[in-house]
């Protein structure tokens, strides 16, 4: 009996210690208070946000073999394949569909009042009374669409660092540029440069001499721009990867989905801009720009869309929402892209294109608190 008691009461002190190192120890997994390191979830964001660039590059893939998508359609003014289409009334949804966060939003509209009622008000009328205005937003609409593609990516990236509970200040210089570097520098260095530049053709119409000089000392200088654009990009990309390897090292919480968001828009934004082998650069970089967009504004706002549309005590009033949330922005940017080549129309939508780029500008932003 004293051996059996001695092995009870030494087994119960294994036991205590067990439980007191187990205390002692850090757990297994993530604790339950630990921040979500993802905006929606691990699987929504890897398909809406860190992952689409990736997915857009493939569908070509898909659409060059398909009889369906590559059918010249006879739907509005001009004959056009479906996926020119598609891809036209799914760019123009997404200017319009910043509206649920600019003016439905009351917090935000409440901040920016004038900003989302006069400003456009007398930036439409300004463009219908002056050629040289118009045109003059219309070439600012194609080098700011790049500028604000960047700026969403940077953003987003900016999220996730938030999320990991660090201060929306730092790295947010290094991530800035980088996400310039991305969609600027292929641009400038492949072979959609002239894409760009000659929009600056425009001012011919309006006799402004120094413009319309820009295509063709782009065209003379495009070898030496690819050259700096690969000397100067190439060093600051391993630069940004070591300067993140340090900061981790010094005990600094990187974001690992911000990193795989980057690196897989810039893998990405290479291939469409440099190499463009399927001459589907356009669709690729404004597929997943669109589709990052539509995601942000649900993920975020989809309660107050769902007040709007005053579906929030209905039942199944969040998938009506959902539906009328992309089948009204897709029904007006079928409008835009089918059937929008008046002069007014064709000035409406550079304003709301102006509107989106600007607005979100203001809007998004980490270090404001209102993400």
């Amino acid at each position: 009996m004293a051996k059996k008691g001695s092995i009870q009461k030494r087994s119960r002190s294994e036991r205590a210690s067990r439980a007191s190192a187990a205390a002692q120890s850090p757990p297994a997994g993530p604790s339950p208070g630990a921040p979500n390191p993802y905006i929606v979830s691990a699987v929504f964001d890897s398909f809406f946000f860190i992952y689409s660039p990736l997915i857009a590059a493939l569908l070509p893939f898909v659409i060059d073999y398909s009889d369906f998508w590559m059918t010249e359609t006879d739907l509005g003014m001009e004959p056009q394949p479906r996926i020119g289409l598609f891809l036209g009334a799914f760019i123009y949804a997404h200017l319009a569909l910043v509206v649920f966060r600019s003016h439905g939003n009351r917090e935000i509209f409440g901040l920016f009042p004038v900003r989302f009622t006069v400003v456009p008000i007398a930036l439409f009328v300004a463009m219908m009374g002056s050629v040289t205005i118009a045109v003059s937003v219309s070439v600012l609409t194609t080098w700011w669409d790049v500028y604000h593609s960047g700026l969403q990516t940077f953003g987003l990236g900016r999220i996730y660092e938030a999320r990991k509970g660090n201060d929306p200040n730092t790295g947010r210089r290094l991530d800035y540029w980088l996400n310039l570097l991305l969609y600027m520098g292929p641009i400038l260095a492949g072979a959609t440069l002239m894409d760009h530049v000659e929009d600056f053709d425009e001012f011919k119409g309006v006799t402004t001499i120094f413009f319309t000089q820009i295509p063709a000392q782009a065209s003379a200088y495009s070898q030496f721009l690819t050259y700096a654009i690969v000397s100067v990009g190439v060093p600051f990309l391993l630069y940004y990867l070591y300067a993140h390897w340090r900061m981790e090292q010094q005990g600094y919480h990187v974001s690992r989905q911000k990193v795989a968001l980057y690196t897989c828009t810039g893998l990405v934004s290479i291939y469409a801009w440099g190499f463009n082998p399927f001459g589907h650069a356009f669709f690729v970089m404004n597929f997943f720009h669109a589709l990052q967009y539509f995601a942000i504004v649900w993920s975020t706002d989809k309660k107050n869309i769902q007040r709007i549309f005053r579906l929030d005590n209905v039942e199944f009033g969040k998938p009506l929402t959902l539906l009328l949330f992309i089948s009204l922005p897709f029904a007006f940017g079928f409008w835009g892209e089918a059937y929008a080549f008046s002069d007014a129309s064709v000035i409406l939508w550079n304003c709301i294109a102006i509107m989106h780029f600007w607005y979100d500008g203001f809007i998004w932003s980490v270090r404001k608190q209102q993400v």
